[in-house]
């Protein structure tokens, strides 16, 4: 790139298409930057650290953004200000998408701010950025000071037919049925994130495996990319951290008075059967029972270091780890009593709120999640305004975490990226089962409020979506659920969780979210606080996953075993037609004249494709119908061959005019005229001897004139009255009383 800076450009092979990093050339003054290519896809990727630790935290302060820059694929931002805001949705979940992999490989004790910029440069649609993102961050964390301990890389795999495919294009994307993106270390996958229509658990394990194995090639080009950019002193040396020591003897103390104190607690816990609230008030007075010796202990270490006590709390928290852990691997006892693969008590209720078009709650002991849906017209849909070639969206999932639902007292803000995140993932578990636009012209949402909170509410949440679209009469393919499953793991021992909860999830080494029907799986979301696992562990998972979805769709059938057949009384109803496309322009009228004025006059809404599809919704069905009559009288042709009964719009000496398709909103109908020769069998010396205005007439349409002027004749018309009336008299049976005596 740039030739007056040292700098290294090194390129790998992935998928056929060539993924490129340049190193030292651009953004030299973060930690570490690198700019990545792949195909036409450009990102760039900075790391920075603060060069001290953030005071008084215990918990690693990282921090990603993923800016999409509408330029990169040859746009204008929309709105009046013209240039990109707050980040949109999809770059919300990518930078979710980058975190979460890089998350648990940072050395533990590490509490210096780190910042991650992702900038999206150009886009070829082929070529994904925020996969190619992750694989930037891994490589600019690589080259910096920062400590990483292990490069991560990533790929994202599709399946057509029988084939998985490494980085599908945009065009095999479309056409497949999976969207999994997974990272990994050399050693060990570390994150999953899946979209999937019902694919059944093998064929995903054979898609980790290939994907790994793709991975392992990035991630030691990454290693030599660090190597050759320390040679050419464009790569920095790691830093060490340094960590001040506690007391040897008070942490001996501490230490000694909480594995008594804290299995003291837990044992409480489980003998009386105390659930979230109650062994969180146990738990935090032992906590602070030890924190309080302790300071009686060594009140003048206290005085001289202001952060001894969470250093304290640090220690009690590990050893509540310990115990829980080890009761679980050695004991194969959980702190609520249940079994490692038993699911908690669960109800599901559908229809609990009179007005609203769908509604279902779902209660997972105690998890429990209310989700609304609500049916709109297509014209509803969500407009994106973003880099993807998607650009609306007819089905949306939005997710609520309230502060009451945990018991906190807290003022309620925006949305954040967890529960971006959350409903992101209850709306993928979903997407793939419900009906197409043509079954179903609908444009869907459901909104799940979190009600209380034990674990695993985006889980609860697909298990509570579900049974709203039922309730709303939705014809989804087939019912989903969502399971949660955890992990500890020391050295060989292993054991897995079904159904984890809040504690199990802080304490455990993974959180492991499935959905799918009984078919297969929908959605998958693995992350974890290890290096990695492998793929036996996986499979283990999977599988009783499985079984437990199995449990959780028996209680949801149970509880409703099919959409309901009609909508809510409440929903809109929507009726179709299909009109030439080309006399949309007859429906919109001059400056939307005349479609304003069928909405204002029906109060319904008309939604018209390019195609020539219309849709027209509306609560009041008979408002429906007769917008369905406006539209069709404003596009109807002429049949040539066809009968009408029309009316006499005037007369003149050759003939009449009428109207054969009535006008609508004050604009002219369909008119032909009847020439005088066409209005009887006999000989007709005057028109309106035959015929006056205002008169309804049966009328046959018999051609066009040389001006494209439609040609009528009652002549024609009478003609075939008659004859249809003569055919009747025919079949009619002559004796009554012989008929009838013959049919007895």
């Amino acid at each position: 790139m740039l030739n007056n800076r040292v700098n290294i450009t090194k390129s790998i092979e992935v998928a056929g298409r060539e993924l490129s990093f340049n190193v030292g050339s651009l953004a030299t003054q973060a930690n570490g930057s690198v700019f990545v290519r792949y195909g036409d896809t450009c990102v760039l990727v900075t790391a920075t650290a603060s060069e001290e630790p953030r005071e008084g935290v215990d918990f690693l302060p990282l921090t990603v953004d993923y800016e999409e820059r509408l330029y990169s694929v040859g746009k204008i931002p929309g709105g009046f200000i013209k240039r990109e805001g707050k980040p949109s949705e999809k770059a919300i979940l990518s930078s979710r998408l980058i975190d979460r992999p890089l998350r648990p490989l940072f050395p533990k004790g590490f509490h210096n701010d780190i910042h991650i910029v992702a900038t999206v440069l150009s886009v070829d649609q082929d070529n994904r950025p925020d996969v190619t993102a992750i694989n930037g961050a891994s490589a600019a964390l690589m080259v910096s000071d920062i400590p990483l301990e292990d490069p991560i890389a990533a790929v994202w795999v599709g399946k057509i037919g029988n084939d998985l495919i490494i980085n599908p294009t945009l065009e095999q994307w479309e056409k497949s049925e999976l969207d999994l993106v997974i990272a990994g270390t050399e050693e060990a996958v570390v994150m999953v994130e899946a979209e999937a229509s019902e694919v059944p658990e093998e064929i995903i394990l054979e898609a980790f495996e290939l994907a790994h194995a793709e991975i392992k090639k990035i991630v030691k080009f990454i290693k030599d990319l660090r190597q050759e950019c320390l040679k050419e002193g464009i790569a920095k040396e790691k830093i060490e951290i340094s960590m001040e020591p506690m007391d040897s003897d008070l942490e001996a103390e501490v230490q000694k008075m909480a594995k008594e104190r804290i299995a003291q607690a837990i044992e409480e816990v489980k003998t009386k059967g105390y659930q979230k609230l109650e062994r969180e008030k146990v738990l935090k007075e032992a906590r602070e029972e030890i924190i309080a010796k302790a300071m009686v202990l060594r009140p003048e270490l206290f005085e001289e270091d202001p952060h001894l006590q969470k250093q304290i709390e640090g220690i009690i928290v590990d050893v509540e780890k310990e115990i829980v852990r080890n009761m679980i691997l050695e004991k194969k006892e959980r702190i609520d009593n249940r079994k490692l693969d038993e699911i908690r008590p669960l109800e599901c209720k559908v229809g609990i709120l009179p007005r609203t078009h769908g509604s279902g709650l779902f209660v997972r002991g105690e998890t429990q999640v209310l989700t609304v849906s609500t049916l709109g017209a297509l014209g509803e849909e969500q407009i994106l305004d973003g880099i993807d070639v998607e650009e609306t969206k007819r089905y949306m999932h939005h997710y609520n975490f309230p502060p009451y639902s945990v018991g906190e007292a807290k003022p309620i803000r925006g949305p954040g990226r967890r529960e971006i995140g959350h409903g992101a993932l209850a709306e993928r578990a979903l997407v793939r089962v419900l009906p197409s636009e043509d079954e179903f012209p609908y444009t869907i949402r459901l909104v799940s409020e979190v009600l209380e909170s034990n674990g695993s509410t985006s889980m609860a949440s697909v298990c509570g979506s579900t049974l709203a679209l039922m309730d709303a009469g939705v014809p989804i393919k087939a019912p989903v659920a969502g399971i949660a499953m955890g992990l500890v793991k020391e050295g060989d021992k292993v054991e897995i969780l079904t159904d984890i909860q809040g504690i199990e999830d802080a304490l455990g080494d993974m959180d492991f979210k499935v959905a799918g029907t009984k078919k297969g799986i929908t959605a998958l979301q693995m992350d974890i606080k290890i290096k990695g696992i492998n793929t036996e562990i996986l499979r283990r998972a999977l599988e009783k996953a499985r079984k437990a979805r199995m449990t959780i769709l028996d209680k949801i059938l149970d509880t409703i075993p099919a959409p309901r057949p009609g909508l809510s009384p409440y929903a809109p109803r929507i009726i179709k037609t299909e009109i030439d496309p080309d006399k949309i322009r007859d429906i919109i009228g001059p400056g939307g004249k005349i479609i304003k004025k069928i909405i204002d006059e029906t109060g319904v809404k008309i939604d018209i494709e390019d195609d020539g599809k219309v849709y027209i919704a509306a609560v009041d069905q008979s408002g429906a119908e007769k917008a369905l009559e406006m539209i069709k009288s404003l596009t109807e042709d002429v049949e040539i061959g066809k009968i009408y009964l029309g009316k006499v719009t005037r007369t003149t000496d050759f003939g009449a005019f009428v109207e054969v398709i009535p006008g609508v909103m004050g604009l002219p109908g369909k008119e032909g005229m009847v020439h005088i020769s066409q209005l009887a069998e006999e000989r007709v010396n005057k028109v309106e001897d035959i015929v006056k205005a205002g008169d309804e007439i049966m009328v046959k349409a018999i051609g066009f004139d040389q001006l494209g002027r439609l040609k009528l004749s009652r002549k024609e018309a009478l003609r075939n009255t008659n004859k249809e009336t003569e055919r009747n008299a025919k079949n009619r049976p002559r004796n009554k009383s012989r008929e009838h005596r013959k049919n007895k």
